[in-house]
């Protein structure tokens, strides 16, 4: 794999700033112009409806700003204490198959979280990673509560990635209920730091570029 570019950005960027400065970066790196990159930074308050957002999902509209967004999935937020992880990949170069790419995404999440003992699981149906919390009351059919701790939405331009990931490290988890997060209703949110690790966003950055490479060059999970 050739090198990829990794930007931290400081402090909380503006969102349609950083979605135009990503598409600029996808233009560049389907011609030929930039390497890929990977960018971590955070955003202010404000929620992203995907291509699949229902409106009755949006449960406080006048809340926090509403940005329609190109990406799949639902309603999502973002805000500070939540590290944001855009991938601008060339997908052509792995494997070329979207569902794979996404599995790879929802890997890596898995194995970033493995590296402060935190199991993040995937769930057919439910796009994102997710944790069991035993301590919590069991859902009305008998089975653990599942909290999620981390949403993944991807769009490809000629097979371009852009879009991405969202971890909660330690946003204001209150700020999730203006919306039904991803149209899931039966399941909550967590964060690092709602689990009772002091986990800090440089902390979740060492360990995204730790399990990087290995978790995006592996053969196509299953």
């Amino acid at each position: 794999m050739d090198q990829v570019e990794w930007t931290t950005l400081p402090g909380l960027s503006d969102y349609a700033e950083t979605l135009a400065a990503m598409e600029a970066r996808v233009a560049a790196i389907q011609h030929g112009q930039a390497p890929e990159a990977v960018w971590l930074l955070e955003h202010p308050p404000l929620y992203t409806a995907g291509t699949s957002a229902k409106p009755a999902d949006l449960v406080q509209p006048d809340r926090f700003p509403v940005h329609p967004v190109g990406r799949g999935g639902q309603y999502t937020y973002h805000g500070p204490g939540q590290r944001v992880v855009y991938v601008m990949l060339d997908v052509s170069r792995r494997e070329k198959d979207v569902r794979c790419f996404v599995r790879h995404l929802e890997n890596w999440v898995i194995a970033a979280l493995a590296e402060f003992n935190v199991r993040g699981e995937i769930r057919p149906g439910r796009v994102g990673v997710w944790v069991t919390r035993p301590e919590k009351p069991r859902l009305p059919d008998g089975t653990p509560a599942e909290d999620k701790i981390a949403a993944i939405g991807i769009k490809l331009r000629r097979w371009i990635s852009f879009h991405g990931i969202s971890i909660n490290v330690e946003p204001d988890l209150s700020h999730f209920s203006g919306i039904v997060p991803c149209g899931i209703r039966d399941h909550g949110v967590t964060s690092l730091v709602d689990l009772g690790l002091p986990v800090t966003m440089a902390d979740l950055d060492i360990a995204l570029r730790k399990t990087f490479e290995q978790a995006m060059t592996a053969s196509c999970p299953v």
